[in-house]
């Protein structure tokens, strides 16, 4: 039963990571939907100023990872709020959204284990 769950496991890691590959995608079809899986492509407002001639780097991808729970929930409300600034410095700024999505999630999890 483990040998199946590793291997089941590495079928599954094979496929996500072969679909991060540029220009890759996978199609999933069922009787009523059809779902088309890509992976990320470039963004082009990368290192481009936004109306207030602003590019968000790390400091600003850190707060917006942190926040992005709550941009999430009022993101379904309200379609003028986004979770991602797109006129960002790249590498930069995704490195400090997903230091900021770390931090909630540790502090979730601290908080968590404090209860017990």
């Amino acid at each position: 039963m483990q040998k199946l769950f590793v291997l089941g496991l590495f079928m599954l890691l094979s496929v996500l990571i072969t679909a991060c590959g540029p220009d890759s995608s996978v199609q999933v079809n069922t009787p009523n939907t059809t779902m088309q899986l890509r992976a990320p492509g470039p963004n082009p407002m990368v290192n481009q100023p936004d109306q207030n001639g602003l590019i968000a780097r790390a400091v600003a991808g850190l707060w917006h990872g942190i926040i992005a729970p709550i941009t999430l929930v009022i993101s379904f409300f309200n379609s003028n709020v986004h979770m991602y600034e797109v006129h960002n410095a790249g590498s930069e700024y995704d490195l400090g959204f997903l230091l900021g999505i770390t931090v909630v999630i540790a502090l979730l999890s601290l908080f968590a284990r404090m209860r017990r």
